[in-house]
């Protein structure tokens, strides 16, 4: 059985405060289960320039829980928390304090880290893929052991807690729900076995974004990563939901011209970037009919759609969600 629609909107930029907040009530208005951020530091230039990533304003952490705070309904997020960006015990203990404060409406997000410009623009060591992981899983691990409020005994390679348990408790049990990001085999296997959420994503290994992540994110590798889903998660795989980031989103009557514009500058055809499970250009009526195609093809059920302070997406997206969120 499909599992219901929910949609996101995932913010990146604001002009100023008074803008933010009108965002995140026009999102809770507007029926989006839920508001995100991204998890990156750099401001605009040479570092981040280069991998072609969109700066973020704001520090994560205070910023969902700002948005806690200024809604009521709104579930609020990190897609997805770098690993290797905070002390995993100080992030456990921020996300069960984020859950208590607003009544059960945290979601977790976390993946491995993938800009290697962004680590190395601070001095922080950009470990080889297996180290990274190694950390990231039991980071995994032990969120979900402080978030049981369990004895804490972790004698692991990165990770080594013991004499204290997890507080406060969080409000939903046993932890608020987990999302894991990534695009490559080994990160959604895992995503199988241990998430809530699989959040799927390009595969990243190249530090950038760009003609190549985006071939990773086509039809038929799609259907290959959530093959990659469902051996880890063997029999558990309907409990599992997936998200996705609808990266490439255009609301326009010129589907045709648009997706051939945007194909162009990917190397890529026009209904290759129809298709594509991370792009959405069409009518209201097209978009409305390929999501529900894509959650029978693929099982995809939860779409973030991207604003970036300028392209006005959280009501251009709103007749979609309006039409699917819930059915």
């Amino acid at each position: 059985m499909s599992k219901p629609f929910r949609f996101s909107l995932q913010a990146f930029n604001t002009d100023s405060p008074a803008n933010w907040r009108n965002l995140i009530a026009k999102t809770e208005a507007l029926g989006y289960s839920t508001f995100h951020l991204a998890d990156h530091f750099l401001s605009s230039g040479p570092a981040l320039d280069s991998t072609f990533h969109p700066p973020q304003l704001l520090g994560a952490v205070p910023a969902i829980a700002m948005a806690l705070e200024q809604s009521t309904t709104l579930r609020v997020g990190c897609r997805v928390f770098c690993n290797d960006y905070r002390h995993p015990i100080i992030l456990a203990k921020e996300a069960a304090t984020m859950d208590y404060l607003s009544g059960g409406r945290l979601e977790f997000g976390l993946g491995a880290g993938w800009i290697r410009n962004e680590y190395e623009a601070v001095n922080l060591a950009f470990d080889e893929f297996p180290q990274r992981f190694l950390r990231f899983t039991e980071s995994v691990h032990a969120y979900k052991a402080f978030m049981r409020g369990e004895p804490l005994n972790i004698d692991g390679e990165s990770i080594r807690w013991s004499g204290f348990h997890g507080t406060p408790s969080p409000v939903q049990s046993p932890w608020p729900p987990l999302m894991i990001g990534g695009g490559s085999k080994k990160i959604l296997e895992f995503a199988g076995q241990e998430a809530d959420i699989v959040s799927l994503n390009f595969n990243n290994r190249a530090g950038m974004l760009g003609p190549g992540g985006m071939a990773s994110g086509l039809a038929d590798a799609t259907a290959k990563k959530i093959h990659w889903i469902k051996n880890g998660a063997g029999g558990r795989f309907d409990t599992v939901e997936l998200e996705i980031g609808a990266y490439n989103t255009v609301i326009t009557d010129h589907q045709r011209s648009t997706a051939a514009a945007v194909g162009e500058a990917l190397g890529m055809s026009d209904q290759d970037i129809l298709n594509h499970p991370h792009c959405l250009i069409g009518s209201v009526d097209f978009i409305c009919e390929e999501l529900e195609r894509r959650r029978e093809t693929y099982g995809i059920s939860y779409v973030t759609v991207l604003d970036d302070g300028e392209n006005n997406m959280v009501e251009a997206f709103a007749p979609v969600v309006a039409h699917l969120a819930g059915k």
